[in-house]
């Protein structure tokens, strides 16, 4: 019988060798019709055109699942899921240094959104795809707003990007905390905007006391990002939302929750419900994260109509068909969105338990990452680690002896917990 991840001979080609060279000749001559040539599985099709091949090799990680889901009726989502994270692991492991640096999603896109994506492959050659307008809808239902309320963009870096050319220019004031996601803060320099950084509490919160203090009638545009990135932090639910309301009289606010989905604090709520009150709020979200489609480049903007009109005219184009596909797909997809958040808990608890009982300091995470004191400096951890298999995070100043880890597979943290005495 065969496991999810491998395909049997009978599996891959169903109707046997001549036929796969006759839907394969039919490709050759008209793409429409490989379209509707069930004899040829994805697999085949996308070695036949070459797609499935770079340097003489399968694309790895790419096929397995979604294969699986298609030849393996009979295999339940969360049996699939589990060869998932068996596969990745292993492929992980052969592809190099582990990646535990850039908060990336280490499962990838869920089995579904990969999917979507090969299904949508003919349409790498469309301007201005249906699926924008679909995603659109999709996310809206998400975040429990009208759809005019919705700005899909490349990435939510481009929310920002588009802030700053919106709100910075011409020495326009911005008021953000520091260190947090840095974004904002350089896009507005490069435009000669007033940054205003504002050291964070000894909590690694938010200062919002300070922050409010450095607001006035010339701020055009207010940073706050919960969970912040790079500390790990949530501030306080109640503390933040009175500052975010108060300051929106003053200013435009825009509040990153790219970290959303991993928040497990039961008191965390988003800001969405603050632009629907009406106020100039912005709030941006990512596909990178839980969604696992980081190269992909999908992010959103929720705000009224009129701020994201003004915010339209500075976006430097559309995002890819393929990010537009994978993410429509994998909102839809809660249990693969539950299956990521458990996880990261895995991983992330792994660690911190490890961390405390060495006597390090750890900040509270509700990311998918973990944020601690390693007592020396950051580059020096970072080359022991290097040494052992792993890359993680660089300094974030003036917290240059703190280091930040991306959350890895369980067995992947179980093996970095297993080295930190060697590298701390």
């Amino acid at each position: 019988m065969a496991t999810c991840g491998t395909s049997t001979g009978a599996a891959a080609a169903p109707d046997g060798p001549s036929a796969r060279a006759q839907s394969h000749s039919r490709f050759t001559a008209s793409l429409s019709e490989v379209r509707m040539a069930e004899s040829v599985s994805r697999r085949q099709w996308l070695v036949n055109t070459g797609i499935g091949v770079a340097g003489g090799m399968a694309l790895p990680g790419l096929l397995p699942a979604m294969e699986a889901t298609r030849v393996l009726g009979g295999v339940s989502y969360g049996e699939l899921l589990n060869q998932l994270e068996r596969d990745v692991t292993t492929m992980r492991r052969a592809a190099g240094p582990i990646r535990l640096c850039y908060n990336e999603n280490p499962f990838g896109m869920s089995p579904k959104a990969k999917d979507a994506l090969m299904a949508s492959w003919t349409q790498h050659t469309w301007y201005d795809p249906p699926i924008r307008a679909e995603l659109r809808a999709t996310f809206a239902k998400h975040v429990g707003v009208p759809v005019d309320h919705v700005l899909v963009t490349q990435g939510s870096s481009e929310v920002l990007a588009t802030l700053a050319l919106a709100y910075g220019q011409n020495g326009g004031k911005i008021v953000a905390p520091w260190p947090t996601f840095e974004d904002l803060p350089r896009y507005g320099a490069t435009l000669n905007a007033a940054v205003q950084k504002v050291p964070l509490d000894d909590r690694f919160d938010h200062d919002l006391y300070a922050m409010d203090a450095k607001i006035g009638n010339d701020t055009k545009l207010v940073f706050v990002c919960n969970p912040n990135n790079p500390t790990a932090t949530l501030n306080d639910d109640q503390a933040l939302r009175d500052f975010v309301k108060t300051n929106a009289k003053r200013t435009t606010v825009i509040v990153d929750e790219a970290y959303y989905d991993f928040v497990d604090a039961p008191n965390y709520r988003s800001m969405v419900d603050l632009v629907l009150a009406g106020e100039p709020i912005i709030v941006s979200r990512t596909a990178s994260k839980i969604h696992g489609l980081a190269g992909l480049r999908v992010g959103f903007a929720v705000a009224r109509p009129d701020i994201l009109a003004k915010l339209s005219a500075y976006v430097t184009g559309d995002p890819n068909v393929f990010g537009l596909h994978a993410a429509n797909a994998s909102l839809q997809d809660s249990a693969y969105q539950t299956f990521i958040k458990q996880k990261n808990r895995e991983g992330r608890a792994l660690l911190i338990s490890a961390l405390k009982t060495m006597g390090r300091k750890v900040t509270d995470s509700q990311t998918n990452f973990v944020f601690f004191h390693a007592g020396q400096p950051v580059a020096t951890v970072q080359a022991a680690a290097l040494a052992k298999g792993f890359v993680i995070g660089r300094a974030f100043p003036p917290y240059t002896d703190w280091c930040r880890v991306s959350i890895g597979t369980p067995e992947e943290m179980q093996r970095f917990v297993a080295i930190l005495p060697s590298i701390l």
